[in-house]
C-alpha cells in the first residue's frame, strides 16, 4: 500500500466569532494548498515520488438541536431543521466578506458556534496549484510519473449540481450549509477564467448580460465617466486579460484573440460594482456563463440584449420587461423541468421599470408607448423564422409572447435554480413576422441610437438595487422546502 502523506492534523476548533471563523478556514486552507505546491514542486523535480501526497479542504459546521424561531421573513440565515449541516469551503480570501457574513448569521439566529476543522474532501492539486504562476499541472503523460497516483485530481463523479438542483442526498445524516461544494465552486472559478479571461476577483455583486459587443464599448465610456468623478464610487475598471486602470484616460489593450465570453469590471471596494458579460449568442453560452457566475453569489444579474418584437405594435428601440418565459431553450431540461414555473420577482421588476423611467423621462402611461411588459420565448434556434411559420407562429400567439430571444429564459431560468435574483429588459432590434429584418443598414442606425439608452437602463437598474438590504432582494419565492442556511 502506498504511504500517504498530509499535512500535521488539526483538530476542529469551536467559533462564536464569524471573523475569527474565516480566519481559521482560511489558515488551513493556506496549510492545505502550501503543502500541495511544495509537493507538487519536489514531485516534478524529482520526478519519482515514493509516496502520494493528499491535503484536505477546511470545512464549516454546525448542529442544531432544537427548531429554531426565526424571522419569518429572512429566505437565508438559518437551517430548516435541527442537526447536523456542513460546507466545505475552498477561497475563504475570495469569499471572506460572503462567509463572514452568512456564519455570523447562523450563529446569531441559532444562538450556537460553528466548528471548523479539515473535512474529509481531498483538494485535488489542479486547483492548489491555481494560484501559483510558477507551477503548471502538466498534461496526462507529460510528467515522469502518473499524475493520479501521486495527488488527488478533479472527481468529476463528485461535482455536480445536486444541491441546488434538489435531489442531494445527505451522507452520515450531514445536511448541506450552502448551495455548492468547494470542488465544485473551484471548478467553475476555473472555468470563468478560460471563458472570460478575467479572474473571478474582479466579478462585482452586479452582473448584466449582454448578446452583442456593441454594449462593450458604452460600457467603457460610462466606466470612463466613472472615474472620473471621485465622489461616484468606483474605484477601477478592468477589461478582458485583466487589464485594470484607474486613470479614467489611461489605454485599454485588448488581447489579440478575445475569449468566448469577453468580461468587463466596473469595480468598488465592497464588490458593489458591475460586471458586463458578452455572452454572445446562444442559450448554451448563457448557461455556461450563470452556472459558473453563480458560485460566486452574486446579488443580481440582469439580461440586457436584442430581441425580435411580435407584435405589429411594437416599434424598433422599444423596450420589453419580462414577466414571464417560455422556455424552448432546451439547454436546462434535465436540471430545470420546463413545467417548473420561472415567477418575476417584484423587486427586480419595480427595478427595472423605474429605471426606464428615469433614463426615458417618461412615466405611467405614458411609459407604455415605448415598453412592453409579457412573455419573452427563448428558442435555441437562431433562424427559427425561416421554418414553417404555422407552428411556431401559432405556439408564440398561445402563449402571449411579445418578444423572442435566444438567451433571456435560459439566464432567468438559472438565476431560479441557483437562487439568484433575476430580470430581463430586451430592446426590439427586428420585427421579422412583420417584415422587418436586422439588415446592415438598419442594424447600424439602431445601435447608434439605442444601446447607449438601453445600457443606461441596465446600469440605474443595477444601482437602484444596490442599496436594497439583502434580505429584501432575496426573495424567498427562490428558496424551496429544505434550503440550505447559507445565500
Amino acid at each position: 500500500m502506498t504511504k500517504i502523506t498530509t499535512p500535521d492534523p488539526r483538530d476542529p476548533e469551536i467559533f462564536t466569532d464569524a471573523a475569527a471563523a474565516v480566519a481559521r478556514l482560511e489558515e488551513l486552507y493556506n496549510e492545505s494548498t502550501a503543502f500541495l505546491c511544495d509537493s507538487f514542486a519536489e514531485a516534478m523535480e524529482s520526478g519519482t515520488p515514493k509516496v502520494r501526497y493528499r491535503a484536505y479542504y477546511p470545512e464549516i459546521r454546525i448542529r442544531t438541536a432544537s427548531y429554531a424561531h426565526v424571522d419569518s421573513r429572512l429566505s437565508f440565515g438559518h437551517v430548516s431543521e435541527p442537526g447536523v449541516h456542513a460546507t466545505t469551503v475552498t477561497r475563504p480570501d475570495l469569499f471572506r466578506s460572503y462567509l463572514t457574513q452568512q456564519i455570523a448569521l447562523l450563529i446569531k439566529n441559532h444562538n450556537q458556534p460553528v466548528t471548523i476543522g479539515p473535512s474529509t474532501t481531498p483538494m485535488p492539486v489542479h486547483f492548489a496549484v491555481a494560484g501559483n504562476p510558477d507551477l503548471v499541472v502538466p498534461h496526462q503523460g507529460a510528467a515522469g510519473f502518473t499524475l493520479r497516483d501521486v495527488f488527488d485530481v478533479p472527481d468529476l463523479t463528485t461535482t455536480n449540481d445536486d444541491i441546488v438542483n434538489g435531489v442531494h442526498e445527505p451522507q452520515d445524516g450531514v445536511g448541506p450549509l450552502a448551495l455548492f461544494t468547494a470542488q465544485r465552486i473551484d471548478y467553475s472559478l476555473a472555468r470563468l477564467a478560460h471563458y472570460t479571461a478575467t479572474d473571478p476577483d474582479h466579478f462585482q455583486n452586479h452582473v448584466l448580460f449582454t448578446n452583442y459587443q456593441f454594449y462593450v464599448s458604452e460600457f467603457e465610456n460610462y466606466a470612463r465617466a466613472q472615474l472620473v468623478d471621485p465622489d461616484s464610487g468606483y474605484t477601477s475598471f478592468v477589461s478582458t486579460g485583466n487589464v485594470e486602470i484607474t486613470d479614467p484616460d489611461a489605454p485599454l489593450e485588448q488581447p489579440l484573440k478575445l475569449p468566448q465570453m469577453p468580461t468587463y469590471h466596473l469595480k468598488r471596494a465592497d464588490g458593489s460594482g458591475i460586471t458586463l458579460v458578452n455572452i454572445g449568442v446562444g442559450p448554451s453560452n448563457a448557461k455556461t456563463a450563470t452556472d459558473h457566475i453563480a458560485v460566486l453569489r452574486p446579488h443580481a444579474w440582469l439580461m440586457v440584449g436584442h430581441c425580435a418584437g411580435l407584435r405589429n405594435t411594437q416599434a424598433l428601440g422599444d423596450f420589453v420587461l419580462a414577466h414571464a418565459y417560455l422556455r424552448e431553450d432546451k439547454v436546462l431540461d434535465d436540471d430545470l423541468p420546463v413545467w417548473v414555473p420561472i415567477p418575476p420577482l417584484a423587486e427586480v421588476q419595480v427595478a427595472l421599470e423605474r429605471a426606464v423611467a428615469e433614463v426615458t423621462e417618461l412615466e405611467g402611461y405614458e411609459l407604455k408607448r415605448i415598453m412592453r411588459t409579457g412573455t419573452v420565448a427563448s428558442v435555441d434556434n437562431r433562424n427559427w423564422e425561416l421554418r414553417d411559420q404555422s407552428g411556431p407562429v401559432q405556439r408564440l400567439s398561445q402563449s402571449r409572447a411579445i418578444a423572442l430571444d435566444m438567451e433571456s429564459a435560459t439566464i432567468a431560468a438559472n438565476g431560479y435554480r441557483f437562487r439568484v435574483p433575476y430580470g430581463t429588459l430586451l430592446c426590439v432590434s427586428d420585427k421579422p413576422l412583420h417584415g422587418e429584418l436586422k439588415l446592415p443598414g438598419m442594424a447600424s442606425e439602431f445601435y447608434t441610437t439605442q444601446v447607449s439608452r438601453h445600457l443606461a437602463i441596465g446600469i440605474r437598474a443595477m444601482e437602484h438595487l444596490r442599496g436594497m438590504p439583502l434580505e429584501r432582494l432575496h426573495s424567498r419565492k427562490l428558496r424551496s422546502f429544505d434550503e440550505t442556511a447559507f445565500l
